[in-house]
């Protein structure tokens, strides 16, 4: 919804006008000697005590409770009020809250179909509504609502683009959120909700110099919780965890409503849970759903970290809740990995088609699942089906997670040269993959394992350990049987090279991802400068090299897929 903006007095306007004064009287100026008639020394006697009893009088009433000065405390705002206060400014709304506010809007356009803003709010809620309750249905809703707004207003209508640039966020349609966002931005630079939305929108298509000059303005606007909360998003992706703490824990700290703070909660659990620490990430995930229950993230949180700690029937239960009242296909993925570990393969079997069901579900209303669904296509189904479905993905929206998706889908696949390539692309801090991924690392790790590459795999395997021993119940015991088996490196330090590959273990740099390694394979961002406000998607450019000299591992290609230019804008169009 459009916010309204306070305007500032200009400077040099006169001076200020004491409450009470008429302004076209001067203010300070002498009173005028009256020229009426003298009154008598009794007569002024009288005057003066009416004066006095007056002030006596007026001192009684300033002490008294009014209203309107905040001694009568106000009504609290209802729920509607609520709803409408946290889906203007960008933030988790409460659910019975979100309820109040769709049918108040609903009955609003009905009675009045040409209010635009009735419709761009009711647009928004439908949006929040079906993002807390992945009921994807909503997001047609949203989408037809948003644009009624659109065609009864078209010029200016900034809550119906921001309401555009955060559905298609939603549904993970990132170049169609930058379209929109930026149209909202170039209307409003100043309004600080729509650059969350933009920023998200940059990490999805890899254009993290455009992140980083979005945080930059949204931080010059806001020093808000949800601020603070997208600027730990974008610290975690840049490798700055204490920082990305910090901020998020200020956040949490500073939220307003209960539904805010357990959402920052949530995000403060994510963060513990990625660096290893489990009880800590579960205690922040069960301090979410304490303070609102509808937290289901946090409530599939709490599965995550009570299976690594062993306890797998609370773990269980914990998974189901949160399938039962958010049925997301990463949720189906986790529990029917958990219920692989436990041997349990019929049980894993339901959930892997369930996750497939809710995915044919979610694509129809426009939502894409292409990253989900390819990482279990590579592990659990088809590795040709996620090649092909995550290369249409990466032509799309070429991001740092879909680099490391489409890098494993072609190991599993078979195609380990080219897996190196994108492997290290999500693993490069110098383009943009600079976050602390025990998955990642595992994934480039195995990689390397298979095309010989000994040395690089052996410390890309110890560091996935390293940055979170517990981060799949499926995949670290095969990280520790691969790095076992890999046994230590050999005395003395790696061989000299002599200009040829030799094979050798530990000849092997390139692409490691670490400070003066060969960083073969790299790629160079692909971000060019843009004439829109904040900047233009790129994806991560070509490999301009190929491993250093004495490395066992092959070259990597020298060119990465061509990038489509973004569409006009428009809806986000269903998959």
């Amino acid at each position: 919804m459009e916010i309204e903006e306070r305007q500032p007095v200009p400077a040099g306007s006169g001076r200020a006008v004491p409450a009470g004064a008429r302004p076209e009287e001067p203010v300070g100026a002498q009173s005028p000697e009256p020229s009426g008639p003298r009154r008598s020394p009794r007569a002024r006697r009288a005057l003066i005590g009416a004066l006095a009893g007056g002030v006596v009088l007026g001192g009684v009433l300033v002490l008294l409770p009014s209203p309107d000065r905040g001694g009568a405390p106000r009504p609290a705002p209802g729920p509607v009020a609520r709803a409408v206060t946290a889906v203007g400014a960008g933030v988790p709304a409460a659910l019975p809250d979100l309820a109040a506010l769709i049918d108040d809007r609903e009955a609003r356009v009905r009675a009045r179909p040409r209010d635009d803003v009735s419709w761009a709010v009711l647009g928004a809620a439908y949006t929040e509504q079906g993002r807390r309750t992945a009921a994807s249905a909503y997001y047609p809703r949203a989408e037809k609502a948003l644009l009624t707004s659109l065609s009864v207003r078209p010029k200016d209508n900034l809550a119906a683009l921001d309401g555009l640039a955060t559905l298609a966020g939603a549904r993970g349609d990132f170049r169609t959120a930058k379209r929109w966002g930026e149209a909202a931005v170039r209307l409003a630079p100043k309004r600080w909700t729509t650059y969350p939305t933009l920023i998200d929108a940059y990490t999805g298509l890899g254009d993290h110099k455009a992140v980083d000059k979005a945080l930059d303005r949204l931080l010059a606007l806001s020093s808000g919780p949800a601020a603070q909360a997208v600027a730990a998003r974008v610290y975690r992706d840049r490798g700055r965890r204490e920082d990305a703490a910090a901020a998020v824990s200020d956040a949490a700290a500073g939220a307003a409503t209960p539904s805010e703070q357990a959402a920052f909660l949530q995000q403060a659990g994510d963060l513990a849970w990625e660096r290893g620490d489990r009880q800590e990430s579960l205690d922040h995930y069960r301090a979410a759903v304490n303070i609102d229950a509808d937290a289901y993230d946090a409530l599939a949180g709490q599965g995550r970290a009570l299976a690594a700690l062993g306890r797998n029937a609370e773990a269980l239960r914990a998974y189901r809740a949160a399938l039962a009242k958010r049925p997301a296909p990463r949720y189906a993925l986790e529990l029917g990995e958990l219920y692989e570990k436990l041997g349990l393969g019929g049980a894993a079997r339901v959930q892997y088609d369930l996750l497939r069901d809710l995915v044919r579900q979610e694509s129809a209303a426009g939502v894409d699942d292409a990253l989900v669904l390819g990482l279990f296509e590579a592990d659990h189904g088809d590795p040709q089906a996620a090649v092909r479905g995550l290369r249409a993905e990466w032509q799309r929206q070429p991001g740092i997670a879909v680099a490391d998706a489409l890098g494993w889908a072609l190991h599993r696949a078979g195609a380990d040269g080219e897996a190196l390539d994108f492997a290290v692309r999500a693993t490069d801090p110098e383009h943009g993959g600079g976050v602390r991924s025990a998955l990642y690392a595992y994934h480039r790790g195995l990689i390397e394992r298979d095309l010989g590459m000994s040395g690089p795999a052996r410390r890309h395997l110890a560091e996935a350990l390293r940055i979170n021993p517990y981060f799949s119940p499926l995949l670290v015991p095969e990280a520790q049987q691969a790095l076992s088996a890999l046994g230590e490196p050999p005395a003395g330090g790696p061989p000299q090279s002599t200009g040829e590959p030799d094979g050798s273990e530990e000849s092997g740099q390139s692409g490691s991802g670490q400070s003066g390694s060969g960083q073969s394979g790299s790629g160079q961002s692909g971000s060019g400068q843009s004439d829109e406000p904040v900047g233009a998607a790129g994806a991560p450019g070509a490999a301009e090299s190929s491993p250093g000299a004495g490395s066992s591992g092959p070259a990597v290609p020298s060119t990465a897929p061509e990038q489509p230019s973004a569409p006009a804008p428009g809806p986000s169009a269903a998959r």
